[in-house]
């Protein structure tokens, strides 16, 4: 992972820095890059990507035109085209999820965001998400982009997830907590 990651990290710093330095670039950018990290996730794809029949120019025209498919001409700019280029002439196309990763914390940390997920055992109400907005707020100092699914297999609680912190609050991760603590 951390290997991936040392690759990634010069392309997804000059992402943004280009992104940022456009008014509007950080969202499209973002849009953008999530269409060709999902696309590139793919199993298919991944084999496609790492095939040496096909060429670097091959590869970006495939990849280009499914992220014009998925995201739409007006998020993928020329800008966009050429990046994903780079990333084929230097064989690092199969690195763009760690690349739209890291984007998406330069962005986060850019904008003062952080991004929290809630996975509960039962649908969050409005009211449960302003009290977790409001307690993440004060936490993080930062502002809260939310996101909320439903997982039964939880049986009752919930987990939030934001940035590093895991935050376990579901039954069967208290049961856990309480049986490392009779073992002790």
């Amino acid at each position: 992972m951390a290997e991936t990651t040392t690759v990634a990290r010069p392309y997804a710093r000059a992402a943004f820095e280009y992104a940022q330095s456009k008014k509007g670039g950080l969202k499209k950018w973002s849009e953008a890059l999530s269409a060709a990290a999902t696309i590139a996730s793919d199993a298919g794809m991944q084999a496609l990507l790492a095939s040496p029949t096909l060429s670097a120019a091959d590869k970006t025209s495939l990849l280009v035109d499914l992220c014009r498919a998925a995201a739409g001409d007006k998020a993928i700019s020329d800008e966009f085209c050429n990046f994903v280029r780079l990333l084929a002439d230097n064989g690092r196309l199969r690195s763009l999820v760690d690349i739209a990763a890291l984007y998406e914390v330069f962005r986060s940390e850019a904008e003062k965001t952080i991004h929290a997920e809630v996975i509960s055992a039962f649908e969050v109400d409005d009211e449960q998400k302003a009290r977790i907005v409001t307690a993440l707020k004060k936490r993080f100092n930062r502002d809260v982009a939310l996101e909320c699914r439903v997982d039964q297999s939880l049986i009752g609680g919930a987990v939030i997830r934001a940035g590093d912190v895991v935050i376990d609050g579901s039954v069967g991760g208290q049961l856990a907590k309480f049986a490392t603590a009779l073992r002790q």
